[in-house]
């Protein structure tokens, strides 16, 4: 006799497969065709791996509960139990380290600004040493600027001032506004005259900013921290996504509990 808990485990774990299944064959594709970016090869390894062990797991899962192999769903059930506790975990974790890093509002702008040294140490290591050098070759495949040279947003100072910018462009695309650069367009800056306003000398961004397009201020620790910030961003939505699916793991597990026992009752039954 099929149960219900045997049918929304089967049910559940199928289309886990079919994710699975799809990041297998999109890893693949990476790493057959060469025409992909710099960027996109780095995720080819974790793709992989992860939809091979999401493609396992809920083989395992479909396995004991449509055919009711009670070794398969034992093993679905630890492996699920384990991945339960590494995801609360990994949550708890989330919270602390992006606990920081709201960003500074600047008056009389439509976007915020952003320091290193506001995030976590952990957050900090992201952006440190040779990772910074793939990271920013990978800000200059995407052209996070190119949306700034439209417009009127691009060539009236007060229209690019009110803007809301996200953290990478707010951080890579502009000098700090401490600088006191001058505006010609969204992505070209004027230091100020030596007789004029004095360039903030505590930050060294200023004279990192660069006028060439394909630099502009991804050598700037401000870029950094649009960075961090995008990341941030990401992490905290991640971090909401995790406790939704905390919930619909625990109801799986509940239901694959349910499920083991059904394959046992079977099995001692004679029913297959």
């Amino acid at each position: 006799m099929f149960r219900v808990s045997n049918f929304v485990v089967g049910l559940a774990n199928t289309l886990v497969m079919l994710v699975g299944a799809s990041a297998i064959g999109y890893s693949i594709y990476m790493f057959v065709h060469q025409d992909v970016t710099d960027c996109q090869t780095a995720i080819r390894a974790p793709l992989l791996t992860t939809g091979l062990v999401l493609f396992v797991v809920s083989l395992l899962g479909v396995i004991g509960s449509f055919f009711k192999k009670n070794l398969a769903m034992v093993s679905y059930l630890i492996i699920l139990f384990a991945g339960i506790v590494a995801l609360m975990g990994f949550s708890i974790f989330l919270f602390f380290v992006t606990n920081k890093g709201a960003g500074r509002v600047v008056s009389g702008r439509g976007y915020r600004e952003y320091q290193t040294v506001d995030f976590s140490t952990w957050l900090n290591s992201f952006v440190g040493g040779k990772r910074w050098v793939g990271i920013r070759s990978c800000l200059a495949e995407a052209n996070i600027c190119d949306e700034l040279s439209d417009g009127p947003v691009s060539l009236i100072a007060d229209e690019f001032y009110h803007k809301n910018l996200s953290p990478i462009q707010s951080g890579c695309c502009k000098p700090p506004s401490d600088c006191n650069f001058e505006f010609r367009n969204a992505t070209f800056w004027m230091p100020p005259a030596k007789n004029g306003t004095v360039v903030a000398t505590n930050n060294g961004d200023c004279g990192a900013w660069s006028n060439v397009q394909t630099e502009l201020c991804f050598n700037c620790n401000a870029c950094k921290a649009g960075v961090l910030a995008n990341i941030r961003e990401k992490w905290r939505n991640l971090l909401v996504f995790n406790v939704c699916l905390l919930i619909l793991l625990i109801t799986v597990y509940s239901c694959g509990c349910c499920a083991r026992r059904n394959n046992r009752t079977a099995t001692k039954s004679g029913y297959v």
